[in-house]
């Protein structure tokens, strides 16, 4: 079952389908779930490496022993289709690839083994970003413009996902293939993020966790005029067009 939301006559209708084909992508979509959107910084393998001989410098000294986590709040969540909007004058900006999380039903101090009977499904989310300069803090500046969060085009029940720690994650800019990775390079896995995030904030129904975006390398950068696609195993194709703000 494919779980998407939409505009008509001014109200946002949320509607299921067995087929895909059902759902009008020709149109924009809203976000496909409406909660709260929190992300996890620093769980990707090869972004971790790329940044751990800076771990031990000041001010930190030492390498996060627990996930970093960042919100992107309500006026960065856009859906399939609608445009990104990139800033003036604010530097590079790049997509951030990522399994989205969706929860199902309220969770609170949910252990590991239990995680994913609290997950309706998963769905695609874009993680856009200025460029990073701390991981230890994810700046607000740079996560929360608006726009900055694609999430879609529609959330997939659990069931039709077999495995979300093994999913291969690919992003087209103007149809290219610029970028590829995958689940399995999460360094906490998907039901130790749930566990880790409600062990000290309840998860409502329809909080979407962002799982992990790699490395923000040139590869990933976006600009006006661009269309960026990210497509996830199984589970469908986000697309949004990129526009100047």
């Amino acid at each position: 079952m494919f779980h998407y939301r939409i505009k008509k006559s001014n109200e946002a209708l949320s509607l299921h389908t067995d087929a895909t084909l059902d759902v009008p992508l020709d149109e924009a979509l809203l976000p496909a779930s409406n909660g709260s959107v929190i992300g996890v910084a620093l769980n990707n393998k090869g972004l971790y490496q790329s940044l751990e001989a800076t771990f031990n410098e000041k001010p930190h000294v030492s390498p996060p022993k627990t996930p970093v986590l960042h919100i992107k709040t309500d006026n960065t969540h856009i859906g399939h289709g609608q445009a990104i909007q990139i800033p003036q004058d604010k530097g590079l900006v790049y997509a951030g690839p990522s399994l989205g999380i969706v929860i199902g039903k309220q969770a609170c101090r949910v252990s590991e083994e239990e995680t994913l009977e609290y997950v309706k499904g998963y769905t695609i989310v874009n993680e856009v970003s200025l460029a990073e300069t701390s991981f230890y803090r994810p700046a607000v500046k740079a996560k929360c413009r608006d726009t900055f969060c694609p999430i879609g085009p529609w959330v997939i029940e659990k069931s039709a996902v077999s495995n979300p720690n093994a999913l291969a994650i690919k992003t087209y800019i103007d149809d290219v293939l610029v970028h590829e990775t995958n689940t399995d390079q999460l360094i906490y896995s998907v039901e130790a993020i749930i566990s880790y995030i409600s062990g000290f904030m309840t998860l409502e129904v329809g909080d979407i966790i962002i799982a992990g975006t790699p490395e923000r390398t040139s590869s990933l950068e976006i600009k006006s005029g661009n269309n960026v696609s990210i497509k996830i195993e199984g589970i469908g194709c986000l697309t949004n067009p990129v526009t100047q703000a």
